[in-house]
């Protein structure tokens, strides 16, 4: 299976780079991860948030397979713990799908034709962090996924 995490616009924080590049590297000692950015739109100035989240979500869209898994990280999502959040990923990984795909939205959220096809939608926490953040905080929580699946001392329970 592989992982792939798409995110809107890219960050120009080196040490933020340089965090997500450590634990990405961590991650492929376990899965296949791909981490693409998509760029930001042009003159957003002259769009409605609504016209901004479609055209963002467009360019999900072409970044998505219908065979994938598409997992939105969305602020109503569903609330998991670290442990439970590795169950999670097992049960994806034993159902023989070939990829998940998370997404990080733009600063509005997703479009109606995102939210339409997403299988699911998770929320890292009821607190509001960066789109910057996300990113690192995914990251280190799927590898955090990985190691409690391999019973590694990275978890403490």
């Amino acid at each position: 299976m592989t992982i792939k995490l798409l995110a809107i616009g890219k960050t120009d924080n080196k040490e933020l780079i340089a965090l997500i590049d450590i634990y990405k590297k961590r991650l492929s000692h376990y899965i296949s991860f791909d981490f693409e950015i998509i760029p930001d739109l042009k003159k957003v100035k002259n769009l409605s948030q609504i016209e901004q989240k479609q055209k963002e979500g467009e360019l999900i869209l072409k970044k998505v397979s219908p065979h994938d898994v598409l997992i939105l990280l969305d602020e109503h999502g569903k609330q998991y713990s670290s442990v439970d959040f590795s169950g999670y990923l097992q049960k994806h990984m034993n159902s023989g799908k070939k990829q998940l795909v998370f997404v990080i939205g733009g600063p509005y959220g997703f479009s109606e034709d995102v939210y339409k096809i997403a299988n699911r939608k998770i929320s890292l926490s009821k607190m509001t962090f960066s789109h910057q953040m996300v990113r690192l905080f995914f990251i280190e929580q799927l590898y955090r996924g990985f190691t409690i699946l391999r019973n590694e001392p990275y978890h403490h329970r």
